[in-house]
């Protein structure tokens, strides 16, 4: 029965050459030859062509013959319930790959010579690290294809994967759960993936990308999109403490500068919990210092345009980073309905000029970003929401609206770092000017911000200015409420141009066409 019923949800959602296909009965004899791979359109399981499922005997050659089949016609590679330890899987266009209910792909770890397929010679050039510069030592692959499906309700265990270090590029070792190169056409649904090793899931000039209802639960980063166009991740959740969760990224892996753009990202959570309690259902969790964000960047030679991200739920994680380093565009960005609790840094926008890519690229810039509609609560005290912008590239025209921004407080002006480095080459991470002097948003180089019915808090007194604001032009704060304590002003302003306050408190009104130095 439930055999049967995988096979009437393939029909419905599977490969193009699959969907709509009559379905002949569980095993009759029609049956038996459409999994044999003799009828076109029809369902190809790998047990049929060798693989034993029992997470011992290696089943790389029968799921790559049973793949082979079903590109010759165009149909569903089925997995039923069981455990496919693997090597290198390799994708074919025209293709669905089924997990049926408790099927299980698991990454090997190598051994007896056998392993991953080797890392291809990859861009060549000094860019980007070795993860972003390789596909094939990867779990499952696939290079110039169209018309791709990986869909659930099974696993991807990537046990035997590496997540970093010299053991990446070392000999027969994988590193990446799923890896995709210049395809289009591909959907990623409903599947659940651990231990995705560097990248659980890492697709590089892939266009017509979904992703939909995954869980992830991963020791490294759980979807790293880079230079990807139509991008669309929805109703997904990804556990990554050690690193980032979904990341958009415009590398130049590919050997030339490639925009992220045209993507959306709906009603997904995000979290930085104990490696395997998201999956494990026990949630735990070590506070602050996880990773587990939404970011764009690091990685950032060619840029990211048209971004749309609704409904996004963080816990014990970092926040939203918007960063472009390498010289990229990040421009016409919105995003909304965030929660976000028990985070480090809530909002993090920074340009800066790392500059790791081919000489005589100009700095970037990061513009035309609307943030609306988030509330944040009990976030790290040290951190709070950061735009910081490089002395004459300032970040521009930055609208933030219905926010409600609660740190956990309790800090002072000794204990934060007054002047903060610039930093212009360096990494970018919320960390790296040290504690900041603001309680609430520290703003540097910058021009056209705005604030409209942003609330400001601390869960216990803080004698740092809500806002510290340097470098910056046209900067307006409208009905605004933040927290004080007796004598603490709630503007510092410095080297600042063209500064309104409307209809706020405890600062009601104030309009400053320029001040050197000046506390409201």
């Amino acid at each position: 029965m439930g055999r049967a019923l995988s096979r009437r949800r393939v029909v419905a959602w599977g490969a193009a050459g699959a969907a709509g296909a009559a379905l002949p009965l569980a095993g009759s004899p029609a049956a038996e030859a459409d999994e044999l791979g003799s009828s076109p359109g029809r369902f190809f399981d790998v047990t049929k062509f060798g693989a034993k499922g029992d997470g011992r005997t290696i089943d790389t050659a029968a799921i790559n013959r049973a793949i082979d089949a079903a590109a010759t016609r165009g149909g569903t590679v089925h997995f039923p319930a069981g455990t496919y330890a693997s090597y290198s899987i390799h994708l074919k266009s025209n293709i669905a790959l089924y997990l049926g209910a408790n099927a299980t792909i698991l990454a090997a770890a190598p051994a007896g010579g056998q392993g991953y397929d080797p890392a291809e010679p990859g861009a060549g050039n000094p860019y980007q690290d070795f993860g972003h510069s390789h596909w094939h030592n990867s779990l499952i692959w696939g290079e110039n294809l169209e018309n791709v499906t990986i869909e659930g309700p099974g696993k991807i265990d990537g046990k035997g994967l590496v997540a970093g270090g010299s053991a990446e590029s070392a000999p027969l070792n994988g590193n990446k759960a799923i890896a995709l190169k210049l395809c289009r056409n591909v959907a990623i649904r409903d599947i659940t993936i651990v231990n995705g090793g560097h990248f659980g899931i890492l697709p590089t000039g892939v266009d017509n990308f979904r992703i939909d209802g995954l869980v992830i639960d991963t020791n490294r980063d759980g979807i790293n999109i880079d230079c990807c166009k139509n991008v669309r991740i929805a109703n997904t959740t990804v556990n990554s403490p050690n690193d980032d969760a979904i990341v958009l990224k415009s590398t130049y892996a590919l050997n030339q500068v490639r925009d992220t753009e045209n993507v959306t990202i709906d009603n997904c959570f995000v979290s930085g919990y104990d490696l395997g309690t998201l999956v494990g259902g026990t949630f735990k969790t070590a506070g602050y210092g996880r990773t587990g964000r939404v970011k764009f960047g690091t990685e950032s030679n060619g840029g990211f345009r048209n971004i749309a991200i609704s409904n996004v739920v963080f816990e014990h994680c970092r926040g939203l980073a918007l960063e472009t380093v390498d010289g990229g565009w990040l421009e016409d960005v919105t995003i909304s309905n965030l929660t976000m609790r028990d985070v480090q840094m809530p909002l993090f926008l920074r340009l800066g000029a790392r500059m790791r890519g081919p000489a005589g690229i100009p700095v970037g810039f990061l513009r035309r970003v609307s943030i609306s509609d988030v509330t944040t609560i009990d976030a790290d005290p040290r951190y709070p929401s950061c735009l910081a912008g490089i002395p004459g590239h300032p970040i521009e025209d930055v609208k933030l609206s219905n926010i409600r921004h609660h740190l956990a407080g309790g800090l002072t002006p000794g204990d934060v770092v007054q002047n903060p480095p610039e930093l212009e080459t360096a990494y970018p991470e919320p960390s790296m000017f040290g504690t900041l002097p603001a309680y609430g948003f520290f703003v540097r180089h910058a021009r056209g911000i705005s604030w409209d019915n942003v609330d400001v808090r601390f869960g216990r007194p803080d004698t740092r200015p809500a806002y510290v604001l340097r470098d910056v032009t046209d900067a307006d704060v409208h009905h605004g409420r933040a927290d004080q304590v007796a004598g603490t002003p709630t503007f510092v302003l410095d080297d600042v141009t063209d500064f309104r306050v409307s209809d706020g408190r405890p600062v009601p009104e104030a309009r400053v066409e320029h001040a050197d130095h000046q506390e409201l």
